[in-house]
Order: C-alpha cells, then sequence, then structure tokens
C-alpha cells in the first residue's frame, strides 16, 4: 500500500531545506508531489526513499 507524506516528513527524511525541495522539484531534481487539494501536497513515500537511496 502506498504511503504518502507531508513536507515536514520530507524534510526530516531528506535533510533538505522547504524551499530546495521546491526548487528541485521544479528542476526535475526531485519527485514530483501530488496536491490533493489547494492546502494539501504530499510525495510518494517510497519516491522519497529511493530518491534517498540514488544520492548517497
Amino acid at each position: 500500500m502506498t504511503r504518502f507524506i507531508r513536507i515536514p516528513d520530507v524534510i526530516k527524511k531528506t535533510g533538505l531545506a522547504k524551499s530546495t525541495i521546491w526548487l528541485w522539484v521544479k528542476e526535475g531534481k526531485f519527485p514530483k508531489p501530488i496536491k490533493l487539494s489547494p492546502r494539501v501536497t504530499v510525495w510518494e513515500e517510497e519516491k522519497i526513499e529511493l530518491w534517498i537511496k540514488t544520492k548517497l
């Protein structure tokens, strides 16, 4: 089952700043989030884990 995480958890997992995450999403260097509503954005935890593994 796919788990979704929000920006505070993405920051904790990656150690990146919020602004860096959004910049890298825009530049295609970080997994794209899923917009659930105008105020709720999530990432698939699996994609974040995979991204972390490929960056280490």
